[in-house]
């Protein structure tokens, strides 16, 4: 049995008629935040300041002087609006950057965001195999020193904050055994840590979901009508139990992938990723206000669309939500 297609069409449509109101409200909380935030893109503490008839006509140019202006024109811009009006000549144009004068926002994400999806969607595969492997053991085996150690792995995994885990990981097995680069992009090696640093709250919680669920699994009746007709207990467990225990875990895939893709700033720090991240952070300390509402723009409709493609999938998963 699967999932209605009709009602799988249906929550497609009323996701889509939600999201622009979704992003358009984080674009409004965003800006109000970083509109906030005293400081001045255009000019440069630390080297030498434009004469101030250049930073007032540069505020002009880009309505940093005016915020109402801003949040319109800006708004416009990057949702295509002004574009599809014959306004601006550029669909969905993110702006220059106000710190990175030879770089766009669009060419910003266009380098950065594929760094940044290889790192999380690595992490959440790795999260999905620990986590699921660590937390079927310890269901199977209550109370046992596997479940002791798993359990143990668990709170780990969601008490150390990320630059912690990242450090230790960095110091072992890049600086003292040396089997891995210390820090940039490329293959597989430069991958490993970071991704596996990314990986492990992920790993943690789903670990626990898997385990709460394969504890309540084994113990239903089909499971021991199962048994009763003599399936080995791998079997059962792995054909019948885990199936209905891995539901949890499929709902939490979706905020929690999002979370990977936008949340792996600090990780990107520790290990000189060159993916969104650090230029996102550098954004908000040099107020670079055009960098910073298109890296949420961009992030806030793809956490909208990742939550909408796990909903789909677990309605195909779980017949009985229609």
């Amino acid at each position: 049995m699967s999932a209605q297609p009709n009602s799988v069409a249906a929550l497609i449509a009323v996701r889509l008629m939600q999201l622009p109101f979704i992003v358009l409200a984080v674009y409004t909380v965003t800006f109000i935040l970083a509109w906030s935030v005293p400081g001045n893109p255009l000019e440069n503490p630390e080297g030498r300041r434009p004469p101030a008839e250049i930073v007032e006509a540069m505020k002009r140019q880009y309505k940093l002087d005016d915020p109402v202006a801003f949040y319109f024109d800006y708004l416009g811009k990057a949702s295509g609006a002004s574009y599809v009006l014959g306004v601006h000549d550029r669909a969905f144009d993110l702006g220059p950057s106000l710190k990175q004068p030879d770089w766009s926002v669009n060419e910003i994400l266009g380098t950065g965001l594929p760094v940044s999806i290889t790192l999380g969607l690595s992490a959440m595969l790795i999260a999905l195999v620990i986590g699921v492997t660590a937390g079927t053991i310890g269901g199977l085996r209550p109370g046992t020193p596997a479940d002791f150690a798993t359990q143990l792995l668990a709170i780990a995994g969601i008490s150390l904050p990320s630059f912690v885990i990242g450090s230790a990981l960095l110091m072992l097995f890049a600086v003292k055994l040396g089997a891995f680069p210390v820090g940039g992009w490329g293959g597989i090696s430069y991958i490993a840590l970071p991704a596996l640093t990314l990986s492990l709250p992920f790993a943690a919680y789903i670990s626990r979901l898997v385990r709460f669920g394969m504890i309540e699994e084994m113990s239903a009746d089909h499971i021991r009508t199962a048994r009763a007709k003599g399936l080995p207990r791998w079997k059962v467990a792995l054909k019948h139990a885990l199936k209905n225990a891995f539901l949890p875990v499929l709902s939490y895939l979706g905020p929690a992938t999002a979370v990977a893709l936008t949340g792996s700033f600090v990780v990107e720090k520790v290990f000189a990723v060159p993916g969104v991240g650090q230029h996102f952070v550098d954004g908000v300390l040099g107020k670079d206000i055009t960098l910073v509402m298109g890296v949420v723009l961009v992030y806030s409709t793809l956490m909208v669309v990742l939550n909408l493609a796990v909903d789909v999938l677990y309605r195909f998963v779980d017949p009985r939500l229609g």
